[in-house]
C-alpha cells in the first residue's frame, strides 16, 4: 500500500514538472526567435532589444522553477 502512494507521488511529480516545463520551453523559443528577428530587421536596436529579451527569459524561466518546486514538494512532502 505504501508503494502505491510513493508511485502516485512520483507520477504526480513527473506530471507537474513535465506540464510545467512545456510552457516555458515554448515561450523561450518564441521569445528568442522574435528577438533575433527584430535584431535582424533593425541591427541598431540591439541595445534596446537584448535587455528586454533577457528580462523576458528570466520571467519565463521562473515559471519552470516554480514547477520544479511544486514537483519536489509533491515528491518529498
Amino acid at each position: 500500500m505504501v508503494s502505491n502512494v510513493e508511485a502516485m507521488k512520483s507520477l504526480g511529480a513527473a506530471i507537474a514538472i513535465g506540464a510545467g516545463a512545456i510552457g516555458p520551453g515554448i515561450g523561450l523559443g518564441i521569445l528568442v526567435s522574435k528577438a533575433v528577428e527584430a535584431v535582424g530587421r533593425n541591427p541598431e536596436a540591439v541595445g534596446k532589444i537584448q535587455p528586454l529579451m533577457i528580462l523576458g527569459m528570466a520571467f519565463t524561466e521562473a515559471v519552470a522553477i516554480y514547477a520544479l518546486v511544486i514537483a519536489l514538494i509533491i515528491k518529498f512532502v
